[in-house]
């Protein structure tokens, strides 16, 4: 039995649960203060719900039905906490020059390229700019405030000699020597 799988999603007061039983699975949609999720899960799985907890089952015990339980269960928690509490990812832009602003509903980037970046932010996406270059993104889905996070380091990745570039805010880069000269 899956550890993750068979512990129940806790459903705060404010969030709404819905949920539509259909051939391709369990749709799940799921409001609250910071938005509205949908997601449709495949049959392998059940979820029921009993008062304020959600519970995820396997239909079967196949290798399919077992690699889906907690990942399903994962999903779900993670919808319900961020229509309730929201999920943010942090960068650092590390460079002289290099620096981000907000500009209504777009991220414009100077990374020492000869143009602007600029990253248009998907619908319940938010950006937050702290002194030049720190980024903050924020969201209900996590799944799509990772891959922004993502698409702005891809940008200008951190480089291993200087450590100029864009970073999560936390990571490490393994720095390199540089040339040793000739003798």
């Amino acid at each position: 039995m899956s550890r993750i799988g068979k512990s129940p999603v806790q459903v705060p007061d404010k969030v709404e649960i819905t949920l539509q039983e259909t051939p391709q699975g369990y749709t799940v949609t799921v409001k609250g203060p910071k938005g509205t999720l949908t997601r449709t899960f495949r049959p392998e799985v059940i979820i029921t719900q009993e008062g304020n907890t959600l519970i995820v089952s396997r239909r079967d015990e196949s290798r399919m039905a077992r690699g889906l339980h907690g990942l399903s269960r994962t999903l779900l928690n993670n919808m319900v906490q961020g229509v309730s509490q929201g999920f943010t990812r942090n960068l650092e832009i590390v460079g002289v020059g290099y620096r981000a602003q907000v500009q209504g509903n777009k991220l414009v980037l100077a990374l020492g390229y000869s143009h602007p970046v600029e990253i248009e932010a998907p619908p319940n996406i938010t950006f937050g700019v702290e002194a030049n270059t720190k980024v903050q993104i924020s969201g209900p889905d996590k799944e799509m405030v990772g891959q922004v996070a993502s698409l702005i380091r891809s940008k200008r990745p951190p480089e291993p000699y200087k450590g100029k570039g864009v970073k999560y805010a936390g990571e490490r880069i393994r720095r390199k020597a540089g040339k040793a000269g000739k003798k």
